[in-house]
């Protein structure tokens, strides 16, 4: 299963002249703690999180007080401007990932950087949807019956054509073990490939063979 398979498209994002306040309302309207940030051609140039919030108001009057003193003394720099647009806050050494990538990828990326989401990327820097925590741990709690039935009759009946009674199809924790012969290389190929794709699927086992010159040959190998 690979990111763009799972990941939310056309996500929710402000620009960098979105006010602050838009940007919570936002937030708070559609239940998200973060927002990937664009620029007028679509493309990232940062992320605005409820940490970036945090942060800012953890040093309001941290700042304020530094600024009085400089001010008394004579010393030091005018106080800070006040943050009023997602720019200013906004983090831009935004770790992202790519839509081929495998949930595997984008779960060590998370996990090793301790982030929430991630948005997923094209050509160009183009943003092209987001993945979260969320997503990646729901991808993987669908029943096993359910992930059985999308096999046999999505894939095997209504894509392939084929008879759902030649292919052995057996769940188990995420688990899908294949079986049977087909009569093509290529039937072979797609149903392992097809059936690693859907969402809950950890891994693919496969004993599906198919035949040339009455010879059986096995199919691939585990996915």
């Amino acid at each position: 299963m690979k990111v763009r398979d799972i990941m939310t498209t056309d996500p929710i994002s402000v620009r960098g002249d979105t006010t602050l306040k838009e940007a919570a309302r936002i937030m708070v309207r559609h239940k998200v703690s973060g927002l990937p940030v664009i620029d007028e051609a679509g493309r990232l140039v940062g992320i605005i999180t409820e940490g970036d919030f945090l942060r800012r108001e953890a040093t309001r009057d941290q700042t304020y007080r530094i600024s009085l003193l400089d001010a008394l003394f004579g010393e030091g720099d005018p106080a800070l401007p006040v943050a009023e647009h997602v720019a200013q806050v906004m983090t831009t050494d935004v770790f992202t990932i790519e839509g081929n990538a495998s949930l595997g990828e984008a779960a060590r990326l998370m996990a090793g950087h301790s982030i929430k989401r991630l948005p997923v990327i094209g050509p160009d820097e183009m943003l092209e949807g987001i993945i979260s925590r969320a997503d990646i741990v729901n991808a993987f709690t669908k029943p096993d019956d359910v992930i059985e039935d999308e096999v046999r009759e999505d894939i095997v009946r209504r894509l392939l054509f084929l008879d759902p009674d030649t292919v052995q199809v057996a769940v188990a924790d995420g688990v899908v073990r294949l079986g049977g012969e087909l009569e093509h290389r290529s039937e072979v190929h797609l149903l392992e490939e097809l059936t690693r794709r859907i969402e809950g699927v950890v891994r693919v086992d496969s004993d599906l063979t198919y035949r040339i010159d009455d010879r059986k040959i096995p199919g691939t190998s585990p996915i």
